[in-house]
């Protein structure tokens, strides 16, 4: 691709022709769920770029993308200096280039919520921090949930983690962040598998003890929860198999936990509005493709008078970091403008636009000025 010289990507030496064929491969994984053989050419990907990078090294960008965690972390010391930075177009352009991104692409802002430094895996509003579970009231059963807390949420969306804590408390469960680390899935779209792996094993190293069908793991981020379900069970080594199994087998996105807990009758929809709503719903990739937006449709559409439309559509187009890099920004939004992007656009602006996933919110927002919600956000909106 012509657009590989100057941002910091091997060159094309042996294997180079394999780059090429999946260099607009999204790791979407549509082709995990439609395939008729199941191939998931999102893993063969990373499995290649793996090898590729012990041939030729691994490019900056690369590593920056995978150290995304660790980078967060630091830029929390001080986030204003980092949303001045992206604030300011001439800044923002400047170090878009000299990581490789697109000038044009704006960044995520760092959540005035964000525990500086990063030096805590829970929100200020949770009242369970890393390390207290042994003080926690005993667990009610069917009750209370172990929340995921992804480093997406942690550093950018802190505020809908603060309204997930406070809509599932108001709805009478206990939530307790347990020890954890991030996901590994900014390691894994950049084929930097053996970091994902050592993060996968020590997620569920600590996790394996705690997850059960009464105290189950949910997740706000699809793709980060999700992780539990479809690499962790192959990249953990044989003696923890069972529990990673075990603990995929209860984890599950926010949306199919809340469905689950309304079929059992523990949510009711009199403890939400009756006001009318129109929701239009954009589904990440990795829900359509591992889960299913069924239980986006009925979670949303408990309250009374709540409408909720699918918007036929594909990936987004933003596919993690893929629409921030400069040789794929253009058909970043070429995928957008195929029916995500026109579709938000002839919405009413009292419409509720929803999307559980960060890029998809963000790609929405650059692509039709436009701010998406996650599910989360309308439910506890919807609240009484």
């Amino acid at each position: 691709p012509s657009g590989r010289v100057g941002v910091g990507l091997p060159p094309l030496g042996a294997g180079g022709a394999v780059v090429e064929v999946l260099d607009l491969c999204l790791s979407c994984k549509g082709c995990k769920s439609e395939c008729p053989s199941s191939v998931d050419v999102g893993k063969m990907k990373a499995e290649f770029m793996q090898h590729y990078y012990d041939t030729h090294g691994v490019p900056l960008r690369s590593r920056l993308i995978g150290n995304y965690t660790k980078l967060m972390k630091l830029a929390s010391i001080a986030p204003w200096a980092y949303n001045f930075i992206f604030d300011n177009a001439p800044l923002r352009k400047i170090a878009n280039r000299i990581v490789g991104f697109h000038p044009e692409r704006t960044m995520p802002h760092l959540s005035p919520l964000t525990p500086r430094g990063g030096t805590t895996d829970s929100l200020p509003s949770n009242k369970f921090t890393v390390g207290e579970l042994k003080k926690a009231p005993p667990l009610g059963a069917g009750r209370a949930v172990f929340l995921f807390l992804d480093e997406f949420t942690k550093y950018n969306d802190a505020e809908i983690g603060k309204k997930l804590l406070s809509l599932l408390q108001r709805l009478g469960y206990q939530v307790v962040i347990p020890q954890h680390i991030e996901s590994g899935r900014s390691y894994l779209s950049k084929g930097l598998v053996r970091d994902a792996q050592k993060i996968a094993i020590k997620n569920v190293e600590k996790l394996k003890d705690l997850i059960t069908d009464e105290t189950p793991l949910i997740g706000i981020e699809p793709s980060a929860i999700l992780s539990f379900r479809d690499e962790y069970l192959d990249l953990v080594p044989a003696e923890l198999k069972a529990s990673a199994q075990k603990i995929a087998k209860n984890s599950f996105t926010f949306e199919e936990w809340f469905a689950r807990e309304i079929d059992r009758g523990n949510i009711k929809q009199e403890q939400f509005t009756e006001e009318k709503r129109l929701i239009k719903l954009h589904g990440h990739c990795h829900q359509k493709a591992l889960s299913s937006l069924t239980p986006s449709k009925k979670a949303m559409s408990l309250p009374k008078n709540y409408e909720v439309h699918l918007i036929p559509s594909g990936c987004c187009g933003m596919a993690g970091s893929f629409g921030y890099e400069v040789e794929h920004y253009d058909i970043s939004m070429q995928i957008g403008e195929l029916v995500l992007f026109p579709t938000v656009r002839k919405q009413e602006q009292n419409t509720i636009i929803a999307a559980a996933g960060t890029s998809c919110r963000h790609q929405i927002k650059d692509g039709t000025g436009r701010i998406a919600l996650h599910p989360i956000e309308i439910l506890y909106d919807a609240l009484k």
